[in-house]
């Protein structure tokens, strides 16, 4: 066995996600735009990593604290120089991506990112008016002297720092620091009559007319530059008499966090570097480089901006496997067999029906939601407000703690607490990330309940860019454990006995070393053992050390895991037997399936969580079963299988943490998960269409004439 730590490091595993995300903005095969959100989704990774990760690490670091996994073979200090090391490598990858590879494609297809003194003189005069009418009046220029301190700078926000000269006295250099307002955008189209699109940067909009700023001065040097600042939340819900009034005053001073990183231009003057690592206490590792925009993730507005379908992927139509057209059927539909859906491939409407219906049928009694991320526009809580004012009795646990969704939260919580509607916020020290809906309705033979159960979030816009299982079921046992549920979460009821469902952190940790156990088990007894799992993330360590051993029982371990990953998969002695493959592709990968051989006797689950100890120990979570023979022929066979036959977009994780594209044989097609996955919803799609048409064609013929 290999003299290597038993675990990859977690935030260098995760950088390396962020590579596999940053190959996709390298990718010929994908259109121009693509490519650029590819790069903006990297420079927004790594702002959240830095923001959450490295600030715990920093943190660790000045508190003298124990490494959080001693088996991985570094202290605080050795993990966080590995990773200003790491992160500093990929700053320039994606800048290089930025200036070699996606400015020339973009001119390729007649996007151009001019600079502005090589522009014509009507088009720099035009600039000018252009700021002094629509950006010079936002601004507001902050002397730095001993008569005005540093100012105290928002957390990511764009800035420009200017090292200024008064004629009358040259010998004194003066700074000043000019903050830009999140409100301008970053991207500023210039008039062109040839069709192409040409665009100037903000920032050296605003640095090319900084004199307007600074009237009687030169302007020496200019740069521009921003502060990521430590963003994690720091509350004590036991000693908080108002949750939501604490979590307001955190996220205030989230946004003046203490700095962690700072984003400079590759041209900035050394000594403005230095008076800047003095402002925020920084080190000089702690200095990124940036050729280009010093936020590459503010590009995406690039690709909202430009119009133009050939430079994006083709668009698609999510197949809506349930018609019910009234909740009458709807609920005589589930009441017959269980709907499973895949998303984004089978249509989120679905799931907002289901709860629109529910507010709408008089004979509901009750609806009961947990609510992780709804985003801005939530057509879903906007239902639940209703049924509250349509006099059902309505419950939402809304988690404030959902990271960098807090405000929305809050705000959504205000407003259905206005509405009527019993806003609760969990259980104090857990998250409460599980995604349940239960509907309570009256029915001829008594109170009946219904219930979905999700892998993603209530959030349609996420829903139609991340990959996401739900299961909509009448079962008994399913919607009476999701009932106890609510009522532990809610009350102050003791941890029931599921009949169906596995609830975290009470079980699941306990369930899933005895699946995994039970597959050592078979295996050592000669019947069929092997474990296949997706998930987002897997760094428990308890967990690990359990598919070491599976793998060394004979088990054949097969995961799918999009980003952290600890594990060391093909070590022999230790992990032989283990494959571990990441796909990134047009869809963020985030549905979590669990299939155990059991056997001969397979179990398929479907969950919330991924194997990682937030989830398994300090979050609500739910993972459910799928019991019907087709659908869990279907999730097997239809999806598992496929994702672990991808040879185009996935990457095999390697021992020392690394990754490579999988390997095809010469004489293999071609598979694309994702797009094996749209072509059967397609395909399903029309089928059903026909079907309706064949149906409506028939009662034509059968209607009685005039």
């Amino acid at each position: 066995m290999s003299e290597e730590p038993l675990f990859i490091n977690r935030e260098l595993s995760w950088l390396n996600f962020n590579r596999r995300v940053l190959e996709e903005a390298l990718d010929e095969t994908n259109p121009a735009l693509e490519r650029v959100k590819f790069l903006a989704i990297c420079s927004t990774n790594l702002d959240e990593f830095f923001e959450v990760r490295v600030a715990g690490v920093m943190e660790r670091v000045d508190a003298g604290l124990p490494s959080e996994v001693p088996e991985v073979g570094l202290t605080p200090k050795e993990e966080l120089d590995a990773i200003r090391k790491d992160a500093g490598r990929f700053n320039e990858e994606m800048h290089r991506a930025w200036t070699q590879t996606l400015i020339p494609a973009l001119e390729k297809a007649g996007i151009r990112f001019p600079s502005i003194r090589t522009l014509a003189p009507e088009q720099q005069q035009w600039l000018r008016e252009y700021f002094q009418r629509e950006v010079f009046p936002v601004l507001t220029p902050l002397a730095v002297d001993p008569a005005h301190p540093f100012p105290s700078l928002l957390n990511k926000s764009l800035n420009l720092a200017a090292v200024l000269q008064d004629p009358r006295k040259p010998q004194v250099k003066r700074m000043a620091v000019v903050q830009v307002p999140r409100v301008l955008s970053r991207l500023v189209r210039l008039p062109e009559a040839t069709g192409q699109n040409a665009f100037v940067l903000m920032a050296d909009l605003v640095r090319e007319h900084l004199d307007l700023l600074f009237p009687g001065f030169q302007v020496l040097h200019a740069t521009a530059f921003r502060v990521t600042r430590d963003g994690n939340l720091d509350v004590d819900e036991a000693e908080s008499e108002n949750l939501l009034v604490t979590i307001e005053r955190e996220l205030r001073k989230r946004r003046r966090g203490e700095p962690v990183r700072l984003e400079i231009a590759r041209e900035a003057h050394p000594e403005v570097i230095e008076r800047f690592l003095d402002a925020f206490g920084l080190e000089p590792d702690d200095v990124y480089f940036c050729d280009g925009p010093v936020n590459l993730g503010r590009l995406m507005e690039l690709y909202r901006t430009v119009d133009n379908p050939a430079l994006k992927d083709p668009p698609y139509a999510p197949r809506k496997l349930a018609t019910w057209g009234s909740p009458e059927a709807m609920f005589a539909a589930l009441r017959e067999g269980d709907l499973l859906l895949h998303h984004p491939y089978d249509s989120f409407h679905t799931v907002e029906e289901f709860v629109r219906y529910a507010a709408a049928d008089p004979r509901v009694l009750a609806l009961k939601m947990t609510i992780y991320r709804a985003g801005e526009d939530s057509s879903i809580v906007a239902d639940l407000i209703r049924a509250a004012e349509n006099r059902k009795q309505v419950t939402v646990v809304v988690e404030l703690k959902a990271r960098f969704d807090e405000e929305a939260n809050i705000r959504w919580a205000r407003r259905m607490e206005q509405a009527g509607v019993h806003v609760v916020y969990g259980i104090v020290g857990l998250k409460t990330h599980a995604k349940v809906c239960l509907v309570i309705r009256r029915e001829e033979d008594g109170i009946r309940r219904y219930c979905h159960l999700g892998t993603g979030n209530y959030n349609a816009a996420s829903a139609r860019v991340y990959t996401d299982f739900a299961l909509m079921t009448a079962q008994d046992a399913l919607c009476q454990d999701v009932a106890d549920l609510f009522n532990m979460i809610t009350g102050y009821a003791q941890v029931p006995v599921m009949r169906r469902l596995v609830a975290a952190p009470f079980a699941f940790r306990s369930r899933l070393t005895q699946w995994i156990e039970r597959e050592i088990k078979n295996a050592q007894a000669g019947r069929k053992a092997a474990i296949l799992a997706k998930m987002n993330g897997l760094a428990d360590p308890q967990t690990v050390r359990l598919l070491y051993r599976a793998s060394q029982a004979g088990v054949r371990v097969r995961l799918c895991v999009r980003g952290i990953c600890t594990l060391r998969p093909g070590v022999p002695g230790l992990s032989e037997n283990i494959q571990v493959v990441s796909i990134v592709d047009r869809f963020l990968e985030h549905s979590r399936i669990f299939f155990f051989e059991n056997g001969g006797e397979g179990e398929v689950w479907l969950a919330s969580a991924d194997w990682m100890v937030r989830n398994l120990d300090y979050r609500v979570e739910a993972v459910f079963p799928v019991l019907d023979p087709a659908l869990k022929k279907r999730v097997i066979q239809d999806i598992l299988q496929v994702t672990f036959e991808d040879n185009v977009k996935a990457r095999e994780i390697l021992p020392d943490g690394g990754f490579r594209r999988v390997a095809r044989a010469p004489e293999a097609a071609p598979v694309r998960s994702q797009a094996v996955f749209l072509e059967q919803a397609q395909k399903a799609r029309h089928a059903h269409e026909q079907e309706e048409q064949k149906k409506l064609g028939r009662r034509r013929r059968t209607a009685p004439s005039g």
